[in-house]
Protein backbone atom coordinates (compact mmCIF):
# COMPACT_ATOMS: atom_id res chain seq x y z
CA UNK A 1 0.00 0.00 0.00
CA UNK A 2 2.35 2.78 -1.65
CA UNK A 3 1.18 5.48 0.16
CA UNK A 4 2.12 9.03 -2.19
CA UNK A 5 0.65 7.33 -5.50
CA UNK A 6 -2.67 8.19 -6.29
CA UNK A 7 -4.68 4.98 -7.61
CA UNK A 8 -7.06 6.64 -9.44
CA UNK A 9 -8.17 5.07 -12.88
CA UNK A 10 -8.08 7.17 -16.02
CA UNK A 11 -11.76 6.92 -16.37
CA UNK A 12 -12.80 7.34 -12.82
CA UNK A 13 -14.29 10.83 -13.57
CA UNK A 14 -15.87 10.25 -16.74
CA UNK A 15 -19.67 9.29 -16.70
CA UNK A 16 -20.02 5.59 -17.04
CA UNK A 17 -23.10 3.89 -18.96
CA UNK A 18 -26.05 1.85 -17.61
CA UNK A 19 -25.18 -1.94 -17.73
CA UNK A 20 -27.53 -3.77 -18.05
CA UNK A 21 -28.52 -6.41 -15.76
CA UNK A 22 -28.22 -9.50 -18.17
CA UNK A 23 -28.65 -13.01 -17.27
CA UNK A 24 -26.47 -12.77 -13.77
CA UNK A 25 -28.08 -9.79 -12.89
CA UNK A 26 -31.48 -10.25 -12.68
CA UNK A 27 -30.93 -14.33 -11.29
CA UNK A 28 -29.42 -12.16 -8.18
CA UNK A 29 -32.20 -9.52 -8.33
CA UNK A 30 -34.38 -13.16 -7.71
CA UNK A 31 -31.78 -14.81 -5.26
CA UNK A 32 -31.59 -11.77 -3.06
CA UNK A 33 -35.26 -11.28 -3.05
CA UNK A 34 -35.75 -14.91 -2.11
CA UNK A 35 -33.35 -14.23 1.05
CA UNK A 36 -35.39 -11.57 2.20
CA UNK A 37 -38.56 -13.50 1.51
CA UNK A 38 -37.28 -16.78 3.29
CA UNK A 39 -36.48 -14.44 6.62
CA UNK A 40 -40.17 -12.56 5.91
CA UNK A 41 -41.31 -16.43 6.04
CA UNK A 42 -39.64 -17.47 9.09
CA UNK A 43 -41.03 -14.09 10.76
CA UNK A 44 -44.42 -15.22 9.87
CA UNK A 45 -43.77 -18.13 11.63
CA UNK A 46 -42.13 -16.66 14.77
CA UNK A 47 -38.79 -18.24 14.20
CA UNK A 48 -36.03 -18.06 15.33
CA UNK A 49 -37.04 -18.93 18.57
CA UNK A 50 -37.56 -15.36 20.63
CA UNK A 51 -36.01 -15.38 24.60
CA UNK A 52 -35.76 -13.06 27.68
CA UNK A 53 -32.64 -11.49 26.30
CA UNK A 54 -34.30 -9.93 22.81
CA UNK A 55 -37.73 -9.36 24.95
CA UNK A 56 -35.40 -7.08 26.77
CA UNK A 57 -34.22 -5.35 24.40
CA UNK A 58 -38.39 -5.03 23.16
CA UNK A 59 -38.76 -3.23 26.80
CA UNK A 60 -36.11 -0.91 25.83
CA UNK A 61 -37.75 -0.09 22.72
CA UNK A 62 -41.46 -0.18 24.70
CA UNK A 63 -39.72 2.47 27.05
CA UNK A 64 -38.04 4.65 24.37
CA UNK A 65 -40.87 5.18 22.51
CA UNK A 66 -43.14 5.88 25.17
CA UNK A 67 -40.23 8.87 26.62
CA UNK A 68 -40.16 6.80 29.37
CA UNK A 69 -36.14 6.44 29.46
CA UNK A 70 -33.50 6.54 26.60
CA UNK A 71 -30.91 3.54 27.74
CA UNK A 72 -27.56 3.09 26.40
CA UNK A 73 -26.73 -0.10 27.29
CA UNK A 74 -28.64 -3.07 27.24
CA UNK A 75 -30.72 -3.44 30.55
CA UNK A 76 -28.62 -5.12 33.57
CA UNK A 77 -25.08 -4.40 31.85
CA UNK A 78 -22.63 -1.70 30.92
CA UNK A 79 -21.66 -2.84 27.21
CA UNK A 80 -23.77 -3.79 24.42
CA UNK A 81 -25.31 -0.38 22.80
CA UNK A 82 -29.09 -0.47 22.53
CA UNK A 83 -29.69 0.74 18.43
CA UNK A 84 -31.81 -2.07 17.70
CA UNK A 85 -34.20 -0.78 20.67
CA UNK A 86 -34.07 2.74 18.94
CA UNK A 87 -34.87 1.39 15.52
CA UNK A 88 -37.63 -0.92 16.67
CA UNK A 89 -39.16 2.31 19.16
CA UNK A 90 -40.81 4.36 15.67
CA UNK A 91 -42.31 0.83 14.34
CA UNK A 92 -43.81 0.55 18.31
CA UNK A 93 -45.45 3.97 18.06
CA UNK A 94 -46.99 3.30 14.71
CA UNK A 95 -47.86 0.14 15.67
CA UNK A 96 -49.52 1.27 18.90
CA UNK A 97 -48.19 -1.33 20.66
CA UNK A 98 -44.89 -3.79 21.08
CA UNK A 99 -44.76 -7.18 18.95
CA UNK A 100 -42.40 -9.57 18.16
CA UNK A 101 -42.82 -8.75 14.77
CA UNK A 102 -42.02 -5.23 14.80
CA UNK A 103 -39.31 -5.67 16.83
CA UNK A 104 -37.90 -7.71 13.95
CA UNK A 105 -39.10 -5.55 11.00
CA UNK A 106 -35.21 -3.71 11.77
CA UNK A 107 -33.22 -6.37 12.13
CA UNK A 108 -34.40 -7.54 8.73
CA UNK A 109 -33.94 -4.26 7.07
CA UNK A 110 -30.43 -4.63 7.97
CA UNK A 111 -30.04 -8.11 6.78
CA UNK A 112 -31.09 -6.73 3.11
CA UNK A 113 -29.34 -3.62 3.38
CA UNK A 114 -26.14 -6.29 4.24
CA UNK A 115 -27.45 -8.65 1.43
CA UNK A 116 -27.25 -5.53 -1.40
CA UNK A 117 -23.67 -4.12 -0.07
CA UNK A 118 -22.05 -7.52 0.11
CA UNK A 119 -23.12 -7.68 -4.08
CA UNK A 120 -21.91 -4.29 -4.45
CA UNK A 121 -18.71 -5.24 -2.79
CA UNK A 122 -18.35 -8.23 -4.47
CA UNK A 123 -18.70 -6.20 -7.72
CA UNK A 124 -16.35 -3.27 -6.78
CA UNK A 125 -13.55 -5.82 -5.99
CA UNK A 126 -14.12 -8.93 -9.10
CA UNK A 127 -16.57 -7.62 -11.39
CA UNK A 128 -17.71 -10.82 -11.77
CA UNK A 129 -21.20 -10.85 -12.16
CA UNK A 130 -21.67 -14.77 -11.95
CA UNK A 131 -19.23 -14.86 -8.45
CA UNK A 132 -21.73 -12.20 -7.34
CA UNK A 133 -24.87 -13.92 -8.16
CA UNK A 134 -22.64 -16.99 -6.03
CA UNK A 135 -22.05 -14.75 -3.65
CA UNK A 136 -25.54 -13.45 -2.77
CA UNK A 137 -26.94 -17.11 -2.97
CA UNK A 138 -24.65 -18.08 -0.05
CA UNK A 139 -25.46 -15.00 1.86
CA UNK A 140 -29.54 -15.77 0.78
CA UNK A 141 -29.62 -19.26 2.69
CA UNK A 142 -29.73 -19.39 6.53
CA UNK A 143 -29.18 -21.65 8.76
CA UNK A 144 -30.31 -21.98 12.46
CA UNK A 145 -26.97 -19.59 14.36
CA UNK A 146 -27.67 -17.69 10.45
CA UNK A 147 -30.51 -16.51 10.76
CA UNK A 148 -30.67 -16.25 14.92
CA UNK A 149 -27.47 -13.80 14.16
CA UNK A 150 -29.46 -12.03 11.94
CA UNK A 151 -33.12 -11.54 12.92
CA UNK A 152 -32.60 -11.91 17.02
CA UNK A 153 -32.43 -8.00 18.38
CA UNK A 154 -30.77 -9.51 20.80
CA UNK A 155 -27.67 -6.85 20.74
CA UNK A 156 -25.34 -6.18 18.01
CA UNK A 157 -25.42 -8.92 15.92
CA UNK A 158 -28.07 -7.39 12.82
CA UNK A 159 -26.30 -4.21 12.46
CA UNK A 160 -22.80 -5.68 12.55
CA UNK A 161 -22.40 -7.39 9.17
CA UNK A 162 -24.33 -4.51 7.33
CA UNK A 163 -21.60 -2.19 9.39
CA UNK A 164 -18.95 -3.93 8.54
CA UNK A 165 -19.93 -4.63 4.75
CA UNK A 166 -20.46 -1.02 4.65
CA UNK A 167 -17.36 0.39 5.43
CA UNK A 168 -15.68 -1.80 3.77
CA UNK A 169 -17.61 -0.66 0.69
CA UNK A 170 -16.82 3.01 1.59
CA UNK A 171 -12.80 2.20 1.42
CA UNK A 172 -12.55 0.47 -2.10
CA UNK A 173 -14.29 3.92 -2.76
CA UNK A 174 -12.07 6.20 -0.98
CA UNK A 175 -8.87 4.73 -1.45
CA UNK A 176 -9.75 4.28 -5.34
CA UNK A 177 -10.06 8.22 -5.31
CA UNK A 178 -13.87 7.82 -6.45
CA UNK A 179 -14.81 11.38 -7.20
CA UNK A 180 -17.88 13.18 -5.80
CA UNK A 181 -19.34 13.30 -2.31
CA UNK A 182 -15.83 12.15 -1.00
CA UNK A 183 -16.12 14.16 2.47
CA UNK A 184 -19.74 12.83 2.94
CA UNK A 185 -17.92 9.41 2.54
CA UNK A 186 -15.30 10.12 4.73
CA UNK A 187 -17.86 11.02 7.58
CA UNK A 188 -19.78 7.93 6.66
CA UNK A 189 -17.09 5.61 7.29
CA UNK A 190 -16.11 7.29 10.27
CA UNK A 191 -19.49 7.49 12.15
CA UNK A 192 -20.34 3.60 11.40
CA UNK A 193 -16.26 3.30 12.58
CA UNK A 194 -17.83 5.22 16.21
CA UNK A 195 -21.10 3.58 15.91
CA UNK A 196 -20.01 0.28 16.09
CA UNK A 197 -17.43 0.34 18.96
CA UNK A 198 -20.96 1.44 21.10
CA UNK A 199 -23.05 -0.95 19.69
CA UNK A 200 -20.64 -4.41 19.34
CA UNK A 201 -17.05 -4.25 19.24
CA UNK A 202 -16.98 -7.50 17.52
CA UNK A 203 -16.48 -5.75 14.36
CA UNK A 204 -13.66 -3.99 15.82
CA UNK A 205 -11.19 -6.36 13.00
CA UNK A 206 -12.96 -4.78 10.32
CA UNK A 207 -12.63 -1.07 11.51
CA UNK A 208 -8.98 -1.82 11.84
CA UNK A 209 -8.32 -3.91 8.20
CA UNK A 210 -10.39 -0.65 6.64
CA UNK A 211 -9.08 1.82 7.90
CA UNK A 212 -5.46 0.46 7.65
CA UNK A 213 -6.18 0.85 3.59
CA UNK A 214 -7.53 4.14 3.77
CA UNK A 215 -4.04 5.07 5.78
CA UNK A 216 -2.01 3.21 3.07
CA UNK A 217 -3.90 4.59 -0.15
CA UNK A 218 -4.82 8.26 1.08
CA UNK A 219 -2.67 9.18 4.06
CA UNK A 220 -2.52 12.78 2.57
CA UNK A 221 -5.88 13.21 2.30
CA UNK A 222 -6.32 12.32 5.67
CA UNK A 223 -4.20 14.82 7.27
CA UNK A 224 -6.46 17.43 6.05
CA UNK A 225 -10.44 18.07 5.95
CA UNK A 226 -10.76 14.33 5.62
CA UNK A 227 -9.03 13.19 8.62
CA UNK A 228 -10.49 16.18 10.88
CA UNK A 229 -14.48 14.99 9.26
CA UNK A 230 -13.51 11.62 10.01
CA UNK A 231 -12.25 12.11 13.19
CA UNK A 232 -15.59 14.06 14.30
CA UNK A 233 -18.06 11.94 12.73
CA UNK A 234 -16.36 8.75 15.03
CA UNK A 235 -16.83 10.90 18.15
CA UNK A 236 -20.66 11.37 17.60
CA UNK A 237 -21.22 7.80 16.62
CA UNK A 238 -19.92 6.50 19.71
CA UNK A 239 -21.22 9.61 21.58
CA UNK A 240 -23.47 7.41 23.74
CA UNK A 241 -20.53 5.19 24.82
CA UNK A 242 -18.04 8.32 25.59
CA UNK A 243 -20.71 10.44 27.41
CA UNK A 244 -22.11 7.26 29.25
CA UNK A 245 -18.18 6.72 30.47
CA UNK A 246 -17.65 10.18 31.57
CA UNK A 247 -20.58 10.55 33.24
CA UNK A 248 -20.69 7.76 35.28
CA UNK A 249 -16.18 7.23 35.36
CA UNK A 250 -17.03 3.72 33.77
CA UNK A 251 -15.15 1.84 31.70
CA UNK A 252 -17.24 -0.11 29.51
CA UNK A 253 -14.06 -2.47 28.39
CA UNK A 254 -13.63 -4.17 31.30
CA UNK A 255 -17.57 -5.43 30.84
CA UNK A 256 -17.02 -6.53 27.50
CA UNK A 257 -13.78 -8.66 28.86
CA UNK A 258 -15.84 -10.20 31.64
CA UNK A 259 -18.63 -11.00 29.08
CA UNK A 260 -16.46 -12.39 26.44
CA UNK A 261 -15.38 -14.97 29.22
CA UNK A 262 -12.51 -13.68 30.36
CA UNK A 263 -12.73 -14.29 33.66
CA UNK A 264 -13.90 -18.16 33.14
CA UNK A 265 -11.37 -20.73 32.95
CA UNK A 266 -11.17 -23.26 30.21
CA UNK A 267 -8.71 -25.82 28.97
CA UNK A 268 -6.45 -25.00 25.64
CA UNK A 269 -7.78 -28.19 24.32
CA UNK A 270 -11.34 -27.14 24.88
CA UNK A 271 -10.93 -23.58 23.67
CA UNK A 272 -8.75 -24.98 20.36
CA UNK A 273 -12.05 -27.45 20.04
CA UNK A 274 -14.79 -25.09 19.98
CA UNK A 275 -13.07 -21.77 18.55
CA UNK A 276 -11.29 -24.22 15.41
CA UNK A 277 -13.79 -27.06 14.59
CA UNK A 278 -17.00 -26.14 16.06
CA UNK A 279 -16.63 -22.11 15.47
CA UNK A 280 -16.63 -21.58 12.11
CA UNK A 281 -19.00 -24.04 10.86
CA UNK A 282 -21.34 -23.39 13.39
CA UNK A 283 -20.82 -19.16 13.30
CA UNK A 284 -20.44 -19.19 9.27
CA UNK A 285 -24.11 -21.49 8.95
CA UNK A 286 -23.03 -24.93 7.72
CA UNK A 287 -24.62 -27.07 10.53
CA UNK A 288 -28.09 -27.99 12.32
CA UNK A 289 -30.24 -26.69 14.38
CA UNK A 290 -28.13 -26.48 17.95
CA UNK A 291 -25.38 -28.76 16.85
CA UNK A 292 -22.65 -29.81 13.60
CA UNK A 293 -23.24 -33.19 12.46
CA UNK A 294 -19.55 -34.41 11.57
CA UNK A 295 -19.44 -34.59 8.42
CA UNK A 296 -20.96 -30.69 7.99
CA UNK A 297 -17.64 -30.18 9.95
CA UNK A 298 -15.20 -30.17 6.70
CA UNK A 299 -15.85 -26.49 6.20
CA UNK A 300 -13.19 -26.09 9.39
CA UNK A 301 -10.74 -27.32 7.44
CA UNK A 302 -11.63 -25.84 4.11
CA UNK A 303 -11.53 -22.03 6.57
CA UNK A 304 -7.77 -22.78 7.22
CA UNK A 305 -6.76 -23.35 2.72
CA UNK A 306 -9.65 -20.45 1.87
CA UNK A 307 -7.36 -17.94 4.25
CA UNK A 308 -4.17 -18.82 3.25
CA UNK A 309 -5.33 -18.54 -0.45
CA UNK A 310 -7.11 -15.44 -0.39
CA UNK A 311 -3.97 -13.77 1.40
CA UNK A 312 -1.47 -15.04 -1.13
CA UNK A 313 -3.86 -14.19 -4.02
CA UNK A 314 -4.49 -10.46 -2.77
CA UNK A 315 -0.74 -9.91 -1.57
CA UNK A 316 0.78 -11.03 -5.21
CA UNK A 317 -1.80 -8.94 -6.88
CA UNK A 318 -1.50 -6.15 -4.24
CA UNK A 319 2.85 -6.39 -4.93
CA UNK A 320 2.87 -6.76 -8.61
CA UNK A 321 2.71 -3.67 -10.58
CA UNK A 322 0.14 -5.17 -13.49
CA UNK A 323 -1.39 -8.10 -11.96
CA UNK A 324 -2.81 -10.67 -14.50
CA UNK A 325 -6.24 -10.83 -15.33
CA UNK A 326 -6.84 -14.14 -13.09
CA UNK A 327 -6.00 -11.99 -10.42
CA UNK A 328 -8.63 -10.05 -10.51
CA UNK A 329 -7.27 -6.89 -12.20
CA UNK A 330 -9.82 -7.17 -15.18
CA UNK A 331 -12.73 -6.93 -13.23
CA UNK A 332 -11.48 -4.29 -11.00
CA UNK A 333 -10.68 -2.53 -13.80
CA UNK A 334 -14.22 -2.51 -15.60
CA UNK A 335 -16.16 -1.88 -11.85
CA UNK A 336 -14.08 1.41 -12.01
CA UNK A 337 -12.19 0.19 -8.99
CA UNK A 338 -8.06 0.10 -9.29
CA UNK A 339 -6.79 -3.67 -8.58
CA UNK A 340 -4.21 -2.56 -6.11
CA UNK A 341 -6.99 -1.49 -4.23
CA UNK A 342 -8.95 -4.25 -4.66
CA UNK A 343 -6.01 -6.36 -3.53
CA UNK A 344 -5.62 -4.54 -0.61
CA UNK A 345 -9.05 -4.37 0.81
CA UNK A 346 -9.39 -8.44 -0.23
CA UNK A 347 -6.41 -8.43 2.01
CA UNK A 348 -7.98 -6.26 4.40
CA UNK A 349 -10.81 -8.41 4.63
CA UNK A 350 -8.79 -12.04 4.86
CA UNK A 351 -6.35 -10.57 8.10
CA UNK A 352 -9.88 -9.24 9.48
CA UNK A 353 -11.55 -12.60 9.32
CA UNK A 354 -8.25 -14.08 10.96
CA UNK A 355 -8.53 -11.60 13.63
CA UNK A 356 -11.75 -12.80 14.76
CA UNK A 357 -11.34 -16.20 14.36
CA UNK A 358 -8.39 -16.08 16.87
CA UNK A 359 -9.55 -13.66 19.57
CA UNK A 360 -12.08 -16.35 19.71
CA UNK A 361 -10.46 -19.01 19.70
CA UNK A 362 -8.21 -17.52 22.98
CA UNK A 363 -11.61 -16.39 24.33
CA UNK A 364 -12.79 -18.84 27.12
CA UNK A 365 -15.87 -18.44 25.79
CA UNK A 366 -15.13 -20.95 22.69
CA UNK A 367 -13.96 -23.80 25.09
CA UNK A 368 -17.39 -23.35 27.75
CA UNK A 369 -20.28 -22.58 25.64
CA UNK A 370 -18.74 -23.47 21.92
CA UNK A 371 -22.30 -23.73 20.09
CA UNK A 372 -24.23 -20.42 21.30
CA UNK A 373 -20.71 -17.99 21.34
CA UNK A 374 -19.89 -19.36 17.83
CA UNK A 375 -22.68 -16.02 17.20
CA UNK A 376 -19.53 -14.40 18.01
CA UNK A 377 -18.23 -15.35 14.32
CA UNK A 378 -21.21 -13.84 12.47
CA UNK A 379 -18.81 -11.12 10.78
CA UNK A 380 -16.74 -13.94 9.61
CA UNK A 381 -19.69 -13.31 6.33
CA UNK A 382 -18.27 -9.97 5.59
CA UNK A 383 -15.42 -11.67 4.31
CA UNK A 384 -16.83 -14.24 1.91
CA UNK A 385 -16.07 -12.61 -1.37
CA UNK A 386 -12.31 -11.94 -0.38
CA UNK A 387 -12.22 -16.27 0.80
CA UNK A 388 -14.46 -18.02 -2.35
CA UNK A 389 -12.23 -15.25 -4.78
CA UNK A 390 -9.33 -17.33 -5.56
CA UNK A 391 -11.11 -20.82 -5.62
CA UNK A 392 -13.88 -19.14 -8.19
CA UNK A 393 -11.22 -17.78 -10.50
CA UNK A 394 -9.51 -21.34 -10.79
CA UNK A 395 -12.34 -23.08 -11.10
CA UNK A 396 -13.41 -20.24 -13.96
CA UNK A 397 -9.98 -20.29 -15.63
CA UNK A 398 -9.50 -23.94 -15.58
CA UNK A 399 -12.92 -24.68 -17.46
CA UNK A 400 -11.80 -21.88 -20.01
CA UNK A 401 -8.71 -23.81 -20.49
CA UNK A 402 -10.15 -27.00 -21.04
CA UNK A 403 -13.03 -25.78 -23.48
CA UNK A 404 -9.73 -23.67 -25.24
CA UNK A 405 -8.42 -27.65 -25.82
CA UNK A 406 -5.80 -27.34 -22.63
CA UNK A 407 -5.99 -30.38 -20.38
CA UNK A 408 -3.44 -30.48 -18.11
CA UNK A 409 -2.69 -32.65 -15.59
CA UNK A 410 -2.45 -29.55 -12.86
CA UNK A 411 -5.70 -27.65 -14.47
CA UNK A 412 -7.99 -30.56 -14.34
CA UNK A 413 -7.13 -30.96 -11.11
CA UNK A 414 -6.46 -27.25 -9.24
CA UNK A 415 -10.49 -27.05 -11.90
CA UNK A 416 -11.84 -30.30 -9.86
CA UNK A 417 -10.82 -29.51 -6.72
CA UNK A 418 -12.13 -25.97 -6.50
CA UNK A 419 -15.47 -26.77 -8.38
CA UNK A 420 -16.09 -29.75 -5.52
CA UNK A 421 -15.18 -27.20 -2.73
CA UNK A 422 -18.14 -24.39 -4.17
CA UNK A 423 -20.41 -26.78 -4.69
CA UNK A 424 -19.74 -28.47 -1.07
CA UNK A 425 -19.96 -25.32 0.32
CA UNK A 426 -23.34 -23.87 -1.44
CA UNK A 427 -24.62 -27.72 -0.98
CA UNK A 428 -23.12 -27.58 2.87
CA UNK A 429 -25.23 -24.20 3.01
CA UNK A 430 -28.66 -25.49 1.46
CA UNK A 431 -28.77 -28.62 3.92
CA UNK A 432 -28.62 -26.58 6.77
CA UNK A 433 -30.64 -24.19 5.51
CA UNK A 434 -33.43 -26.58 5.24
CA UNK A 435 -33.11 -28.08 8.46
CA UNK A 436 -33.30 -24.73 9.96
CA UNK A 437 -36.70 -24.02 8.00
CA UNK A 438 -38.20 -27.64 9.59
CA UNK A 439 -38.00 -25.94 12.72
CA UNK A 440 -40.66 -23.43 12.04
CA UNK A 441 -43.86 -25.35 12.88
CA UNK A 442 -42.73 -26.01 15.98
CA UNK A 443 -41.42 -22.41 16.67
CA UNK A 444 -44.77 -21.31 15.62
CA UNK A 445 -46.84 -23.73 17.95
CA UNK A 446 -45.02 -22.82 20.81
CA UNK A 447 -44.89 -19.37 20.28
CA UNK A 448 -49.18 -20.05 20.20
CA UNK A 449 -48.52 -21.43 23.63
CA UNK A 450 -46.64 -18.55 24.66
CA UNK A 451 -49.48 -16.15 24.05
CA UNK A 452 -52.39 -18.92 25.85
CA UNK A 453 -50.29 -18.14 28.92
CA UNK A 454 -50.11 -14.36 28.54
CA UNK A 455 -54.31 -14.16 27.27
CA UNK A 456 -54.87 -16.65 30.70
CA UNK A 457 -52.97 -15.05 32.99
CA UNK A 458 -54.99 -11.62 31.88
CA UNK A 459 -58.24 -13.91 32.25
CA UNK A 460 -57.15 -14.50 35.83
CA UNK A 461 -56.68 -10.95 36.65
CA UNK A 462 -52.62 -11.85 37.23
CA UNK A 463 -50.74 -8.58 37.52
CA UNK A 464 -47.45 -9.43 39.07
CA UNK A 465 -45.46 -12.90 39.02
CA UNK A 466 -42.19 -14.83 39.58
CA UNK A 467 -40.62 -16.85 37.16
CA UNK A 468 -37.69 -17.95 35.78
CA UNK A 469 -34.69 -16.01 33.70
CA UNK A 470 -36.06 -17.21 30.56
CA UNK A 471 -39.70 -16.99 31.31
CA UNK A 472 -39.92 -13.44 33.11
CA UNK A 473 -38.93 -10.53 30.47
CA UNK A 474 -40.50 -12.39 27.65
CA UNK A 475 -43.73 -12.42 29.29
CA UNK A 476 -43.56 -9.07 30.35
CA UNK A 477 -42.88 -7.82 26.84
CA UNK A 478 -45.45 -10.36 25.28
CA UNK A 479 -47.99 -8.66 27.83
CA UNK A 480 -46.37 -4.86 27.09
CA UNK A 481 -46.19 -4.76 30.66
CA UNK A 482 -49.73 -5.54 31.89
CA UNK A 483 -48.32 -8.35 33.71
CA UNK A 484 -45.00 -7.54 35.48
CA UNK A 485 -42.28 -10.54 36.44
CA UNK A 486 -39.48 -10.75 38.53
CA UNK A 487 -37.01 -13.10 38.49
CA UNK A 488 -36.20 -16.58 40.75
CA UNK A 489 -34.45 -19.58 40.74
CA UNK A 490 -34.56 -23.17 40.91
CA UNK A 491 -35.15 -22.81 44.20
CA UNK A 492 -37.11 -19.74 44.33
CA UNK A 493 -34.74 -17.08 45.88
CA UNK A 494 -34.29 -13.97 43.57
CA UNK A 495 -32.62 -14.16 40.59
CA UNK A 496 -31.08 -11.87 38.00
CA UNK A 497 -33.53 -8.71 37.17
CA UNK A 498 -32.06 -6.95 34.38
CA UNK A 499 -34.93 -4.04 35.13
CA UNK A 500 -34.44 -3.98 38.43
CA UNK A 501 -38.21 -1.76 38.57
CA UNK A 502 -40.30 -4.81 37.80
CA UNK A 503 -38.97 -6.40 41.15
CA UNK A 504 -39.87 -3.54 43.08
CA UNK A 505 -43.29 -3.26 41.57
CA UNK A 506 -43.55 -7.72 42.08
CA UNK A 507 -42.23 -7.27 45.94
CA UNK A 508 -44.73 -4.80 46.48
CA UNK A 509 -47.64 -6.65 45.27
CA UNK A 510 -50.27 -8.43 47.42
CA UNK A 511 -50.30 -11.87 46.15
CA UNK A 512 -48.33 -12.13 42.96
CA UNK A 513 -48.35 -15.45 41.25
CA UNK A 514 -45.70 -18.00 40.20
CA UNK A 515 -45.18 -19.24 36.33
CA UNK A 516 -42.90 -21.84 35.18
CA UNK A 517 -42.54 -23.89 31.90
CA UNK A 518 -44.04 -28.07 32.52
CA UNK A 519 -41.41 -30.39 33.45
CA UNK A 520 -39.14 -27.77 34.60
CA UNK A 521 -36.94 -27.94 38.02
CA UNK A 522 -39.50 -24.69 38.73
CA UNK A 523 -42.36 -26.32 38.07
CA UNK A 524 -41.32 -29.64 40.23
CA UNK A 525 -40.26 -27.48 43.51
CA UNK A 526 -43.50 -25.35 43.28
CA UNK A 527 -45.77 -28.51 42.76
CA UNK A 528 -44.35 -30.16 46.09
CA UNK A 529 -45.61 -26.47 47.41
CA UNK A 530 -49.03 -27.03 45.64
CA UNK A 531 -49.37 -30.71 47.14
CA UNK A 532 -48.49 -29.15 50.48
CA UNK A 533 -51.54 -26.87 50.39
CA UNK A 534 -50.35 -23.31 49.71
CA UNK A 535 -50.97 -22.68 45.87
CA UNK A 536 -53.71 -23.51 43.61
CA UNK A 537 -52.61 -24.87 40.00
CA UNK A 538 -53.60 -23.60 36.90
CA UNK A 539 -52.21 -25.56 33.49
CA UNK A 540 -52.66 -24.80 30.26
CA UNK A 541 -50.45 -26.37 27.11
CA UNK A 542 -46.56 -26.53 28.24
CA UNK A 543 -47.33 -23.95 31.59
CA UNK A 544 -48.25 -24.30 34.61
CA UNK A 545 -49.26 -21.04 36.56
CA UNK A 546 -49.21 -21.08 40.54
CA UNK A 547 -51.70 -19.05 42.45
CA UNK A 548 -51.23 -18.27 45.63
CA UNK A 549 -54.22 -19.35 48.38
Amino acid sequence: MTTGVREQPRDAGRPRPVARLGPAGWLTALVLLAGVGYRLWLLAHATPPTNSDEATMGLAALHIARGEGFPVWFYGQQYMGTLEAYLAAPVFALAGGPSLVGLRLPTLALYAVFLLLAWRLTMRLTGDRWFGLLVVALLALGSDRIVKNQLIAGGGYPEMNAAGVALAVLAVDLATGRPGRRLARWAAWGFLAGLMLWVDPLVLPYVVATGAVLVGFRRRELRGAAGALLGAAAVLGAAPLLLHSLLNGRNPLHAVLAASGANATAGWAERLHGGLLLGPSLGMGFCDPGRCATWQLWWALALPLLLALGAVSAWRALRSPAPPESAGSAGAAESGVSARVAAAVRLALVLAAVATVGAYTVSSSAGLTPVESSRYLSCLLISLPALLWPVWTVARDGLRQVAGGRRGVRTTLARSVAVVLLVATVGTAAHATWRAAQTAPATRAAEARHAELVGTLRQLGVRHVRAGYWTCNRLTFASAEQVVCAVVDDELRPGFDRYPAYRREVDEAAAPAWVAPAGSPLADVLDERQRAGDLDLVTIDGWRIYLPR
